[in-house]
């Protein structure tokens, strides 16, 4: 899928109006789809706890709360991109928190030029989360794949008397005549034999 194409989902954890509407404003509609916008970090929280966002912006301070825990822990829990704006006096000691966690920072004030590469940058870091995801996905169910097989081994050892190297060889053969993985050869023997 071209990035052209692809929509992203933005929570804006903001408690000034005039900062989510100059944010609004730069957001193209036909790149962001989702933005929705909480004033303090409780209802960002909530918010999160009940939907999955591609980005969360975060305007510092919400409600007298910096928001780099809560910056921290979205990068550490979730496949979320985070940018945090502080006060320029801050950025610094901020930056020098969130940064091993994969949180952008930016200073305020920032001009708009800036704010858009930072989104750009944003896009290129959540892509780079979605290809994690789905390499982390097929490792995953190629170790569930494996212990079904390994399972379906074993069952045949304690049922039919096979050795290990055995079974092994009937499962890839059964896969290769029926034209179905050793997967689905393995459930029907687990099927079969439990």
């Amino acid at each position: 899928m071209s990035l052209k194409s692809r929509m992203y989902s933005i929570l804006v954890v903001s408690s000034a109006e005039n900062f989510n509407t100059a944010l609004l404003d730069m957001l193209p509609d036909n790149t962001y789809h989702s933005v929705f916008t909480v004033s303090n970090i409780n209802s960002a929280k909530r918010e999160l706890s009940e939907k999955t966002y591609d980005f969360v912006v975060i305007n510092a301070p919400v409600s007298g709360d910096i928001g780099t825990q809560f910056a921290i822990d979205i990068c550490c829990s979730k496949q979320t991109v985070v940018l945090i704006f502080v006060k320029n006096e801050i950025y610094a000691e901020i930056y020098d928190k969130v940064v091993n966690y994969g949180v952008f920072t930016l200073p305020k004030p920032v001009p708009k030029q800036v704010i858009a590469q930072a989104l750009s940058w944003m896009i290129s870091a959540r892509e780079r989360l979605r290809l994690s995801e789905k390499k982390t996905l097929s490792i995953e169910e190629k170790m569930l794949e494996i212990r079904i097989v390994n399972r379906a081994k074993w069952l045949l050892i304690s049922e039919l008397k096979m050795d290990e190297h055995t079974a092994h060889r009937y499962i890839e053969k059964q896969a290769m005549d029926l034209c179905i993985s050793k997967k689905e050869v393995a459930d029907n023997i687990i099927k079969t034999y439990s």
